[in-house]
Formats: structure tokens, sequence, C-alpha cells
């Protein structure tokens, strides 16, 4: 049965260096993640993201791997998140999903896919997902 999580985080990106010349030369932006979500999910993330911008103002890519640890509806854990987005004339496109055999604790065997909403420069997130 799907259950539904939904509320708030705050999250701070840390410009990082380019590992090598290809990322610095392809003008990639590389950032390290920390969040801290609130609501019917209470834990933090850590986490590494790649973007790019073109040269076409409002458009953009990234992806990015972040893992969450905390309770989630009261149970505890950990699972990972995998981010595909894509900005065209300002409007996101994102695919936020909990990758396979990741999770940990009493959230162990989780899938689901998580929406994030940006309303206002306030974060939120609605995650739907599933439990053994």
């Amino acid at each position: 049965m799907t259950q539904h999580a939904k509320g708030t985080f705050e999250v701070k990106l840390t410009p990082q260096k380019a590992d090598n010349d290809v990322a610095q030369a392809a003008n990639f932006g590389r950032y390290s993640i920390d969040k801290q979500f609130h609501g019917d999910l209470e834990g933090t993330s850590k986490g590494e993201m790649i973007g790019a911008q073109t040269e076409t103002k409002g458009s953009a890519g990234y992806v990015a791997m972040e893992r969450v640890t905390g309770k989630l509806n009261g149970r505890s854990g950990s699972f990972i998140l995998q981010h595909s987005g894509t900005m065209k004339g300002g409007a996101f496109e994102l695919s936020v999903t909990v990758v396979l055999d990741s999770s940990t604790g009493e959230l162990k065997g989780i899938t689901g896919k998580m929406n994030i909403i940006i309303t206002a420069g306030k974060h939120f997130y609605e995650f739907d997902y599933t439990l053994p």
C-alpha cells in the first residue's frame, strides 16, 4: 500500500571545486548538499549535485545523489534519493526516486518518489512510498 508523507525542508548548497579538467572545461557546477527535513520525515541528508546552465536563459540541468537519515512516520533508518532535473524557459521537470536496495533499519525495502515544490523561496516535499 502506498503511503504519503509531506513537510518542509531547508537546503544548503555549497560550491565545490571541479574534480578534473573536463568538468571545469564543460563549465559544470559541483555542490555539496545539506538538508534538514521537517514534517512526516524528520531528518537530515548529505549529498552531491552537478549542474549545468546553458547559454539560453532559463535552461539548465542537474543530477544529484543524497543519503537521507532520520524518521519517516515514526520508522528510523536511511535511504538514498537520486535526482534528475531539467529546466526549460524557467519551468522545471524533476524526478527524485529512492535507489533500490539503498535503505537501512526500519526503512529497509522502501521504494518511492519524492516531489519537491518551491513556493516563495520555501521548500516543500511530498513523498509517496511503500514499505514491505
